[in-house]
């Protein structure tokens, strides 16, 4: 029990410190919609995205993120909207939110290949603390005989400009620098404002081999708190493979399109130290579909 309260403290740690601000995803190139609400849109169709990650599994109260979005154009060619919805769990600490997000698009070629777009997002987030449920070894500790749940309203904005090889955005999904509060003279979680950085570029080699390096970066409290750099190589429309660095270790990635409108994303996290001696791994999935295709293939397919 004691190992088990001190792993959950050291995870809680850390999540406070980071995990609190926008939730990590490897994948988060190919669902640019869960970190930029300018994105919104940008496959010209509507299109729904589901992503879960399971982080140091077999590790008693670690991380699990869930996030399901969806977006669209809407009646005019230059706004388009999509929902953002996110649930993240580490140990008794449960975040979740729901977010709305509009976008005006200005585009700069009539095959809408080439545009800018300024996003806004509006939602919720509750944050649930079950700390009673805790076993303490110190039963009169009052920091253990209160449960927090509280909700607080969020807003977020992003600029994101595309063409058909590169893209790069910037954005502030949380601006509101909400403080979840105990109540009793404990501030729970105080969350800070992050600003995201992120761009990528498709290289043609020839008409069935790609090359697509993408990179992230996350300012926090006014220093960088997370680089993502990573490649992927794309065989014939139909395959991605590559790999990314976040510090302190390396993802494994991989994406296939199943058929017109389903794609398939898997990434595995390279464990570095203790946790990879015991044989824990994280594991994220990622599921799109695209509801508007031609008899053939997809309607101006995306690479990003």
């Amino acid at each position: 029990m004691r190992k088990t309260l001190l792993a959950f403290a050291f995870l809680a740690c850390g999540y406070i410190a980071v995990a609190q601000q926008t939730a990590s995803f490897a994948q988060y190139m190919f669902n640019p919609l869960a970190i930029n609400p300018a994105y919104a849109g940008s496959h010209n169709l509507i299109s729904a995205s589901f992503i879960t990650r399971f982080q140091n599994i077999g590790l008693e109260g670690a991380p699990s993120t869930q996030t399901f979005s969806i977006h669209s154009p809407l009646w005019q060619k230059n706004i388009a909207a999509g929902a953002l919805f996110i649930r993240d769990k580490i140990g008794v600490i449960n975040n979740t939110g729901a977010h709305f997000a509009g976008t005006y698009r200005i585009f700069f070629d009539e095959e809408g290949e080439h545009s800018i777009a300024f996003g806004m997002q509006f939602g919720m987030i509750n944050y649930r603390a079950d700390y009673t449920s805790l076993t303490s070894l110190s039963p009169d500790d009052p920091y253990f005989n209160t449960n927090v749940q509280q909700s607080r309203p969020n807003i977020g904005s992003g600029f994101f400009y595309r063409n058909k090889n590169y893209f790069a955005g910037i954005s502030m999904p949380h601006m509101m620098n909400n403080v979840f509060d105990r109540g009793d003279n404990f501030s729970t979680v105080f969350q800070s404002i992050p600003f995201l950085v992120h761009g990528g570029y498709v290289y043609t080699i020839n008409p069935v081999l790609r090359i697509k390096p993408n990179f992230l970066f996350k300012v926090t409290d006014g220093s960088i708190s997370d680089i993502d750099l990573n490649c992927s190589v794309q065989f014939d429309d139909l395959l991605w493979v590559g790999a990314s660095y976040r510090f302190p270790g390396v993802n494994l990635l991989t994406e296939i399109r199943l058929t017109d409108q389903l794609l398939l994303g898997y990434a595995y996290a390279l464990e570095k130290g203790e946790l990879r001696e015991v044989g824990i791994g994280t594991h994220e999935i990622l599921l799109n579909f695209r509801f508007k295709f031609t008899k053939y293939r997809l309607v101006s397919p995306r690479y990003f």
